[in-house]
């Protein structure tokens, strides 16, 4: 038996986005895991198809219809899960947008869209749910979805980029928050950094307003032509998946979904920092920060 069913199995799982991509793949697992899931998206139709999947496959599911920018309707869910389901073991906030083109080029309300998502939600959900998983006082943990772009610089991408350096920046901190409580012994705090993982975030990508004079559409096309590239060869989200819940379950900090590929990113990052290099565009090799 793997340590994370040893670890998760038996346990509920709440995980935001989970309609697609990696957040649907760590949905499937958890199930597979014997969890209860809790799956939050705002897209009606995907979250009760898989709940319909995971229950047709003998599992407990629940569809959760909720926006993750709405800190009141986050705080209603922890309420009706915790009322109705029971504790929460697992809480995995992931649910994430894209953005392509320049950064002067990316209207305002897209720029506002991918940090109340990517940012803001990962904040309500943890306001929501980490103080009644504290006071349940049994092993929670809490997983932040970062990404590979979180340790790296990529043009054309910049809103989704300073998104995922700061959901690492905040997941960092509130690991050592949680230990200043006093609570470390009950709570984990983990990272989650996917490399390439197979989802339609390129596909449903905010881009730039072609009617605004000067506004370069073919910059930021160009951008969502190669991430879709890149995606063709992506890992399989439930792979994906199996490789983070044993990583949490060993109680690693930062999970990888390609350790080897992402960690060399994160050690590319840390020698650009000890040498104050400054960011230089690449001309051979390209970190993808697809999502989750």
């Amino acid at each position: 038996m793997s340590r994370a069913r040893d670890t998760f199995g038996g346990g509920i799982a709440v995980i935001t986005g989970a309609g697609a991509g990696i957040g649907a793949g760590l949905a499937r697992h958890a199930h597979r895991l014997g969890m209860t899931v809790v799956l939050v998206d705002v897209d009606s139709q995907a979250a009760l198809a898989l709940r319909d999947e995971l229950r047709a496959d003998g599992g407990t599911a629940h569809a959760e219809i909720c926006d993750v920018r709405d800190a009141d309707a986050m705080a209603e869910l922890a309420e009706r899960v915790y009322r109705d389901i029971g504790p929460v073991r697992l809480l995995v906030n992931n649910a994430g947008i894209e953005q392509f083109g320049y950064l002067w080029d990316t209207p305002v309300a897209n720029w506002n869209r991918v940090m109340d998502i990517n940012v803001s939600g990962v904040f309500h959900g943890v306001r929501a749910f980490l103080p009644r998983m504290i006071a349940a006082q049994s092993p929670a943990w809490v997983w932040n979805l970062s990404s590979i772009g979180g340790v790296a610089v990529v043009p054309l991408q910049t809103p989704y980029i300073v998104s995922k350096h700061a959901v690492l920046a905040l997941t960092e901190c509130l690991r050592l928050e949680v230990e200043l409580a006093g609570h470390a012994d009950l709570i984990q705090v983990q990272a989650v950094l996917p490399g390439a993982v197979k989802s339609n975030i390129f596909e449903a990508a905010g881009g730039v307003d072609a009617t605004t004079s000067g506004s370069d559409v073919a910059a930021a096309e160009s951008q969502r032509a190669a991430m879709l590239d890149i995606k063709a060869a992506a890992m399989d989200p439930v792979e994906a998946a199996e490789i983070v819940f044993e990583q949490s379950a060993d109680g690693a900090f930062y999970l990888l979904t390609q350790p080897d590929y992402v960690g060399s990113a994160m050690a590319e990052r840390g020698e650009v920092l000890r040498t104050q290099a400054p960011p230089r565009l690449r001309t051979t090799r390209r970190f993808d920060p697809a999502e989750h």
